[in-house]
């Protein structure tokens, strides 16, 4: 999501500054919200393939899982299939929470760490080095408030999975599985894969937020297109590219440290860090 469509106008005085944070929230967590919602099914198939190929490539607690799907399309098709149209939106409230929590933080801290900490140059522009700094920043910081929401939808994303291999329901809802998590891990068990987490936020925050301004500059100086919805709409097209193209490596393995089994204690069983797990994939499943 970009910066300026949640930015309001600052037209009423100094004091509108304040008064305006409040309602960029609002706004980001209504726009999380809708986004939220039509992305959900393309979000839960990417989990489940991230999963999977853990699955296949190693025989954990002597269940052997064979690699149902290829690509997105059938993995979509196949949960349709074995589980129904509505799971593909399993854990959508999971997913809002964390949506809502990570973008508001994200841009208001993004925002004031480019008006007033880092500050544009004399021209009006936010140099780029400013941009990778606060654009890291102000994700990490985001994905940091949402890591337990971000838990929870990973766990319950993989629910219908796991019924369907005969494993024992492990959550049934938001607070059953925070309750759940919170007394088998205590507060630090909500954290769970936090760093990949962060370090996942901050690569996607890099390649969106900067990218986004970068182009967004680079077409208005450059060419004759206008601070329109034609010049959002490529800005974030190249912005969405660059940030999935760095942030899907810490992706897969945040999924697999949140969602593999643990003790009571609340320990992954599987991966000890998340060097433990990069090793581990990249060993039997390749770079």
């Amino acid at each position: 999501m970009s910066i300026d469509e949640v930015e309001v106008e600052h037209e009423h005085g100094p004091g509108m500054n304040i008064r305006s944070l409040p309602a960029k929230f609002v706004l980001t967590a209504c726009a999380a919200t809708m986004a939220e919602l039509v992305t959900f099914p393309l979000d839960l198939t990417k989990t489940r393939l991230q999963i999977q190929g853990e699955a296949a490539s190693h025989q954990f607690l002597g269940v052997k899982t064979k690699k149902p799907y290829r690509g997105m399309i059938q993995t979509a098709v196949g949960i349709v299939k074995e589980e129904g149209l509505f799971k593909l939106w399993h854990g959508i409230t999971s997913a809002i929470c964390r949506h809502t929590v990570y973008s508001g933080v994200r841009i208001v801290t993004y925002e004031q760490l480019r008006d007033s900490v880092l500050c544009k140059d004399e021209e009006g522009c936010f140099p780029l080095w400013k941009a990778v700094i606060g654009g890291m920043v102000a994700g990490g910081l985001g994905q940091f408030f949402a890591s337990p929401a971000d838990l929870i939808k990973v766990q319950m994303q993989m629910e219908g999975r796991r019924r369907l291999e005969g494993k024992p329901p492990r959550v049934h809802g938001i607070s059953q599985a925070f309750m759940k998590i919170l007394s088998e891990g205590g507060i630090r068990g909500l954290w769970a894969g936090w760093i990949p987490n962060v370090q996942r936020a901050a690569l996607v925050s890099l390649g969106d937020l900067t990218t986004y301004d970068t182009v967004k500059q680079f077409l208005l100086r450059n060419t004759t297109l206008k601070d329109n919805s034609l010049c959002h709409g490529l800005s974030s097209i190249c912005a969405g590219l660059v940030a999935a193209s760095l942030g899907t490596p810490a992706d897969v393995i945040k999924s697999r440290i949140m969602n593999q089994t643990r003790d009571k204690q609340g320990r992954g069983l599987q991966y000890k860090s998340t060097t433990d797990c990069l090793m581990k994939t990249i060993k039997k499943e390749g770079l």
